[in-house]
């Protein structure tokens, strides 16, 4: 077998094309979206190397058009799932020994998969299951799913190469084992790249996983699993369950050989498996990594020096790209009285302008929420604003759901700085606006930075005086904190992602912080003349 110290291509990120009229990545999107559309699928189980079809299966609809069938996934049992383990661990006895730049070939592959012959597929998947419009598809599921494959693999690599000292007496050595056991991976509805991340994060580094997607996004989560199998992913590496999240989780957070937690999602959620890993702690073989990016209440923060125009529009695209439902989704503003009126005229003007209806109509820049639970939920908030006396609507508020799960973009007004969506996560297009004196700047500090949650955070100020005070003053409000932008789009290799508090453990998807989690190091020391006296010198007479 040959040898060599390998170099891996440079992780660049993957340009995102624009989709504007006439271009031809215009026409391949619509024609995928049209093949998938009008075709039915069947998504099986993933367990080793077999399609497992339980027969207890479950529809699956677009968010724009509830009553248009897409087809059915399959739903699995507890004996499935401890299928899925058994062959997870099989299959680890292979993988884990894998020479590295084996592993990484596999997911060099998927990603130019997905750049090439597999992006127009992915991209208009999620268009029909998650409802996203083409420019928000091409940056998750092709562009940002190609740049985690792409940069975790250069990661990868130099946490290989981080050594210890050596002299000429011993040779020592590090080297990074993948865990003892393996990976539960929890992926959410909304973002692709996410559901492809988190199980393939802890595989590159050698661990194998048991992946749950969300069951709102199981149409391009089969997706993900056919490119992972076209690019040389060994049977049983990447095991994918759907079905019962209780049943499912029982099943692997009572195993004795689970490893780890990989998790997007709610914070409720995440608390309870992290209690119910605490409870079963000693059934375990050793300690599991449990790394979570959770819930949000993502803030624009506008100094009295920032500019109107720029406030707005970070608002418009802050708050309503995706229907809010980005993790990192503004979800409340502060905003000084003397600049409120002029904000709110630019704010009411992009709403206005807002296209709303199917993805497949590109001139729409709002589509569905994911599901009825998430369009009851905003619903009932946005009409409990228009009777309460300390809210009032502003802009927006009306819903509909005949069609597709419609919430038309909303903006509250607010003189209550804890008033129900000032602080209750609602993950839908409805932001709310409260108003401070412009001479209470530090006492509004105080007031963002009061929040059970930490994930993200924009302050927009003219003034670098203010702007560096902000940053100081909400230090930890914020995993990722933005200076004149919005709070969203964290680009892989440039803004690693992640928040604390209720937000979750800050591990950055997306960084070699992330990495590190999946792997157990063990130090090698080798003596070259080993010592035949027990005696030290300072034992001599």
């Amino acid at each position: 077998m040959g040898k060599g110290v390998f170099q891996v291509p440079q992780a660049v990120n993957e340009p995102v094309k624009s989709y504007a009229p006439g271009t031809p990545e215009r026409e391949a999107v619509l024609k995928a979206y049209k093949e998938l559309y009008n075709s039915k699928v069947e998504v099986p189980l993933y367990i080793g190397g077999k399609e497992i079809k339980t027969g207890n299966t479950a529809p699956m609809n677009p968010p724009h058009d509830h009553q248009h069938h897409l087809g059915d996934y399959h739903k699995a049992s507890k004996e499935h799932v401890e299928k899925a383990i058994d062959a997870a661990l099989e299959a680890r006895k292979k993988w884990a020994n894998l020479e590295w730049e084996q592993r990484a070939a596999v997911f060099l592959k998927a990603a130019e998969l997905i750049a090439g012959p597999y992006r127009y597929k992915i991209n208009a998947a999620t268009m029909i299951g998650q409802s996203k419009n083409i420019f928000q598809a091409e940056i998750d599921a092709a562009c940002e799913l190609i740049d985690f494959l792409r940069f975790n693999v250069e990661y990868m690599t130099r946490i290989y190469e981080e050594q210890p000292e050596s002299s000429s007496e011993a040779w020592n050595r590090l080297e990074y084992r993948p865990l003892e056991g393996f990976v539960y991976a929890v992926t959410p509805f909304n973002f692709t790249a996410i559901a492809g991340n988190l199980p393939s994060a802890p595989a590159l580094m050698g661990n194998v996983a048991i992946w749950k997607p969300s069951d709102s996004q199981v149409y391009s989560a089969q997706v993900i699993m056919e490119v992972f199998k076209e690019a040389g992913m060994p049977d049983g590496v990447i095991n994918m369950v759907m079905g019962d999240p209780k049943m499912i989780s029982d099943v692997v957070l009572e195993h004795r050989d689970f490893a780890g937690l990989h998790f997007t999602g709610s914070t409720t959620v995440f608390k309870n498996l992290w209690k119910q890993i605490g409870d079963n702690i000693h059934n375990y073989r050793s300690y599991p990594r449990i790394v979570g990016e959770t819930g949000g209440k993502d803030f624009i923060l506008a100094h009295p020096s920032a500019k109107p125009k720029q406030v707005a529009t970070a608002i418009s695209r802050g708050a309503f790209e995706f229907q809010g439902q980005k993790c990192s989704a503004a979800s409340r503003v502060y905003i000084p009285k003397s600049m409120w009126e002029e904000v709110k005229g630019y704010v009411v003007e992009d709403l206005k302008s807002f296209k709303m209806g199917s993805p497949e109509d590109m001139s729409n820049f709002i589509t569905a929420v994911i599901h009825e639970g998430s369009f009851d939920k905003l619903a009932k908030f946005i009409d409990a604003a228009k009777n309460d006396s300390d809210a009032e609507i502003v802009v927006g508020g009306n819903y509909d759901k005949s069609k597709g799960w419609f919430i038309e973009p909303t903006v509250i007004l607010t003189d209550n700085p804890k008033y129900s969506t000032m602080c209750t996560e609602l993950f839908g297009p409805v932001v709310t606006v409260y108003l401070y004196d412009d001479n209470q700047w530090e006492e509004t500090l105080k007031l963002v930075d009061d929040s059970e949650y930490a994930l993200t955070g924009a302050i927009l100020s003219q003034d670098r005086y203010a702007a560096a005070e902000a940053t100081k003053a909400l230090q930890n409000a914020a995993g990722n904190f933005y200076i004149n932008d919005k709070p969203t789009g964290a680009v892989v290799g440039q803004q690693p992602f992640g928040g604390a508090r209720g937000s979750g453990t800050n591990d950055k998807a997306g960084s070699i912080l992330n990495l590190y989690r999946w792997i157990s190091p063990r130090t090698i020391k080798e003596t070259f003349v080993t010592a035949t006296d027990y005696r030290y010198p300072f034992l001599g007479e």
